[in-house]
């Protein structure tokens, strides 16, 4: 009796996950994917070498994607091309990105920007997390801001540390207001 009980008990838990996982199949393959845009985004911030010094940004079209924005390393370049063109969905990839030039004076401009900005207590909560949201971008000496801040004193804030900072020849900033963005 107790054989026949565990038997059935055995043969009962066995159709039950096999029901609770053929549901769990359904439920996936009917759940649809990610938007486009979701999914390329998601590519090109988990590259491994973006970082804060690069601006990566596209336009979809349809299946046709365009890369835009600046990168600091040339591999960045053909590595973000690689991973949009390997997204289902999209059919060609436009490589607009510029590769900054390597320069010794940018790149000491580079680190005194990120010590200004980030290393000011009231502006370094938005270097945690995997991808800070502040991008600082150097060509030439000439510094650009991206990204994203919580509120106008921060997006000012950021603009005033950046123009601090000796040597630089200007500063755009192009930080985007969270709750003003669109």
């Amino acid at each position: 009796m107790r054989n026949q009980i565990r038997k059935a008990a055995m043969v009962l838990a066995a159709a039950l996950g096999f029901a609770a996982a053929s549901l769990e199949a359904a439920t996936a393959a009917a759940k649809p994917p990610a938007p486009l845009k979701e999914r390329i985004r998601k590519e090109l911030v988990t590259l491994p070498w973006y970082g804060v010094f690069d601006n990566l940004a596209f336009q979809v079209e349809g299946d046709r994607v365009t890369l835009l924005g600046q990168v600091s390393r040339p591999t960045l370049r053909s590595d973000a091309e690689h991973v949009v063109k390997h997204v289902s969905g999209v059919s060609s990839v436009d490589n607009r990105l510029e590769v900054l030039p390597l320069s010794g004076f940018d790149n000491q401009i580079r680190l005194a920007e990120y010590r200004a900005i980030y290393g000011f207590i009231a502006l370094n909560r938005y270097a945690l997390g995997a991808q800070p949201s502040i991008h600082i971008i150097v060509k030439n000496g000439n510094v650009t801001l991206e990204g994203v801040v919580a509120s106008e004193a921060d997006r000012n804030l950021a603009g005033l540390r950046a123009n601090g900072v000796f040597g630089v020849f200007s500063v755009t900033n192009n930080l985007q207001v969270e709750s003003k963005r669109s």
